[in-house]
């Protein structure tokens, strides 16, 4: 964890900046030493987003798969994504 005072953002954003990019870590900014920000580069920040919205989706299915709802296997898909194509022909 890296933890710095808000005023490094200020007096060094630059440093800051590379601090996120090479370590892919998040920054913690701290304000009368209590934690206020965190900062992290966009690479980072997406990649993380990405994952919190397929853990999302993941436990969506997995709640549904436990309450008993069933999807449809690959078979029925194909027939039915052959049928829609088949419309637009």
């Amino acid at each position: 964890m890296i933890i710095k005072p808000s005023a490094a953002i200020r007096q060094n954003y630059n440093e800051i900046a590379s601090l996120c990019r090479e370590s892919g870590a998040p920054v913690y900014l701290t304000k009368n030493g209590e934690g206020d920000l965190v900062v992290m580069d966009i690479d980072s920040f997406e990649r993380r987003e990405k994952m919190l919205e397929l853990r999302q989706e993941l436990l969506a299915v997995e709640e549904d798969r436990l309450a008993g709802r069933r999807g449809c296997t690959i078979d029925e898909l194909e027939q039915s994504l052959n049928s829609v194509l088949g419309k637009i022909k």
